[in-house]
């Protein structure tokens, strides 16, 4: 009798061991597996900076990488700054095709908002109260979605084939639209680039690599000052 309540109890004991075993497996199973389904650290999202614009910030004639965007792309690189540049330029756009299009390139916010637009309604004579009126609404449309997203407007001079009283009202569209709407203001995006042979392509209009390295070292310090 005593025999067999020696055993009975030594199963009991050896049952209960087992099974404080397999309970403490299926915890320790339990917590890896919660660990392995739990995402490490992520890396922060990266921003952007959006260049919003025509053929001057599409690079027309060379290659958009040594555009002044793309240039710009490989500064911050360099800096190892989280930054990625979006080139939304087109070219031939004036500011109507770039208000009407402008809803495509905000689905997600841009932390930097480089606007350049309005040569070509300089060159093709258009009213000057349209040009003015549209980059008002593109700004407007950008702060309206997103409030903390820095806008830098890039100012533009066109030759007087116009005549020269629609060249100097056209020069001062850029200053005004900037101090009402309280944006950033690169005063000329091509200066020391406008009306050089030597940093233009044939056409007189876009400039070459060389010309897009000083339209870089122009628009970078308004970037590096907003990042």
């Amino acid at each position: 009798m005593n025999i067999s309540r020696t055993i009975l109890s030594f199963c009991l004991i050896s049952l209960g061991l087992a099974s404080f075993s397999c309970s403490e497996s299926k915890k320790a199973e339990t917590v890896q597996t919660a660990s392995a389904d739990q995402p490490g650290a992520q890396e922060p999202e990266m921003k952007t900076i959006l260049f919003f614009g025509n053929s001057l910030t599409a690079g027309y004639g060379i290659d958009q990488d040594d555009s002044f965007s793309g240039l710009v792309q490989d500064k911050i690189d360099s800096l190892g700054l989280n930054y990625r540049v979006i080139n939304g330029g087109l070219s031939g756009e004036t500011t109507a095709g770039g208000l009407s299009r402008l809803d495509w390139f905000l689905e997600d916010q841009p932390e930097i908002f480089i606007l350049e637009l309005g040569g070509n309604d300089g060159l093709r004579g258009i009213q000057l109260s349209e040009t003015k009126s549209n980059l008002e609404k593109i700004i407007d449309k950008v702060k309206g979605k997103f409030p903390g997203t820095k806008i830098i407007l890039a100012g533009m001079q066109i030759p007087p084939n116009m005549g020269q009283e629609y060249t100097d009202e056209f020069k001062e569209i850029y200053p005004v639209v900037a101090q009402e709407k309280d944006v950033t203001l690169i005063p000329f995006l091509l200066e020391g680039v406008a009306g050089d042979p030597e940093l233009n392509l044939p056409d007189g209009i876009h400039p070459t690599e060389e010309g897009h390295k000083i339209v870089y070292k122009t628009v970078w310090p308004f970037i590096e000052s907003n990042l």
